[in-house]
């Protein structure tokens, strides 16, 4: 089936993808791909097919929403959304870098990196897992909105399960879970025709404001559109929670939730809203704090704040709500798989066109993987515990994907003999400079730029010019 979705230099990429997915280890460069036994072809027709080749995407993401997804235990589908860079700090000739926001060394230390910034979308499963279901991706332009970038994702995700079956009317609503770094309350605005929930960690420091008192009679002047204030940092302003749960846990101890029903942000003309309405909406939510006792990495626990577009929450949904955002760590899982073991950062692509095409063939391996775990051999390492094939991690199904792909019929075709070219005749040198790209800055012929050539006036002459007049003096 993904054979059919090349339809440019199909062979030479579905060989590449083959490569990816039986490699005996991690993928460290694209070159040692053309050794792997899979790959039939040189590595130069494996430059070809990157450079040259073509993904029909949009026939690719129909198929990755008609594949079987994992669901929550009440049923429902859970997406995480995130957005994981590929950096190129070093690729000046590359256009349409990003500066990508990454971690430092320190503590609470960031860098910016130039690089290819991508916005994906997967399906969570129920309990621990370091499985997903990739669905879409998405690399971000030079300014655009992330938040709107997502909700456009997300809006043709869900269109794509309804038509293939994966939601019905009268299901449970769709839970979109996000980290702190999305706008929680725009993209739940942005989403609110559709039957989803948004669900994201917002920051300690926020002040969200409760609803509008009830007008009392006789009073003049214009109804306020917002109620008190509620400070994530000053108790006092907390009230009594309209929910609250106690729950006994393995790895965190004993968790307390706390939910309080209908807080919104106060919305101003800026960033985002800048070019709303006169009159920007209120979008009411839920705000939940998690405590626990100890992590497991023995890390000083902190309150974790929660903010869920749905209202008036019951204790089941409060429990519910918070042990579905600890499953969104399961996307880092992901992210690290594609660039450690699958190599998806380790290519020096100079075009995005190209990174596209590399992303969509490791989203593609992946999810030969994923539909395969349940017929791999389980090839684990003497230090490894056996597991059952359900249970097994995507490197141990990696290891077993081999033997179950040499079962299988190769739908591309063999290589045909071919000799090298024969390249650039000696003497003649590269006429064509490659064009450098600046972070945030297209290809774009810079006219402001001064004139550096010194050009030889009547006024000034030359050296040699000089010497010539001094000549014709003395004679």
């Amino acid at each position: 089936m993904f054979y059919g979705y090349l339809t440019a230099r199909a062979d030479a990429l579905f060989d590449l993808a083959d490569a990816v997915s039986c490699a005996d280890g991690p993928v460290r460069s694209l070159v040692e791909l053309s050794l792997v036994g899979e790959h039939r072809r040189g590595h130069g027709a494996l430059y070809d097919a990157l450079a040259c080749g073509r993904l029909d995407i949009d026939r690719l993401r129909t198929a990755l929403a008609a594949v079987p997804l994992p669901r929550a235990a009440d049923g429902r589908l859970v997406l995480a959304v995130d957005i994981t860079c590929w950096l190129r700090p070093d690729a000046h000739t590359s256009p349409q870098r990003v500066l990508c926001h990454t971690y430092g060394r320190g503590k609470d230390q960031t860098i910016m990196v130039p690089g290819w910034p991508y916005s994906m979308v997967v399906a969570l499963e129920s309990g621990r897992s370091s499985w997903t279901a990739p669905l879409d991706a998405v690399r971000l332009a030079p300014g655009v909105d992330a938040a709107t970038v997502t909700a456009g994702q997300v809006r043709e995700i869900v269109g794509r399960l309804a038509s293939a079956g994966q939601w019905r009317p009268g299901d449970p609503d769709v839970l979109v879970v996000a980290d702190a770094g999305y706008d929680a309350p725009r993209l739940a605005f942005l989403l609110a025709d559709l039957p989803v929930q948004v669900l994201a960690r917002m920051r300690s420091d926020r002040v969200l404001r409760r609803a509008a008192p009830p007008r009392l009679p006789g009073t003049n002047g214009r109804p306020p559109r917002h109620g008190g204030e509620f400070v994530f940092g000053d108790p006092a302003t907390w009230g009594e929670p309209d929910a609250a749960t106690i729950t006994d846990t393995r790895l965190y101890g004993t968790a307390w939730a706390r939910a309080w029903n209908r807080l919104h942000p106060r919305l101003t003309h800026r960033n985002a809203w800048i070019t709303s309405a006169k009159m920007l909406p209120v979008i009411e939510g839920t705000v939940v704090r998690l405590e626990v006792v100890h992590l497991p990495s023995g890390a000083t626990p902190k309150p974790v704040w929660l903010w869920w577009s749905g209202v008036d929450p019951t204790e089941a949904d409060v429990d519910r709500l918070w042990q579905t955002f600890l499953r969104r760590f399961d996307i880092e899982h992901t992210f690290r798989l594609f660039k450690q073991t699958l190599g998806w950062t380790c290519p020096k692509i100079r075009t995005p066109q190209a990174a596209d095409r590399w992303t969509w063939l490791i989203l593609a391996a992946y999810t030969q993987l994923r539909l395969a775990r349940a017929a791999a051999a389980d090839l684990r390492r003497p230090w490894e515990k056996p597991a059952p094939p359900q249970r097994l991690s995507p490197a141990r199904v990696r290891r077993g994907f081999r033997h179950l792909r040499a079962k299988s019929t190769c739908p591309a075709g063999a290589p045909k003999p071919s000799r090298p070219g024969p390249g650039r005749p000696p003497g003649r040198r590269n006429t064509q400079p490659t064009p450098r790209h600046d972070v945030h800055i297209a290809t774009t012929k810079k006219t402001n730029r001064p004139d550096t050539k010194k050009t030889k006036t009547p006024e000034s002459p030359s050296t040699s010019n000089r010497l010539k007049i001094k000549l014709r003096d003395v004679s």
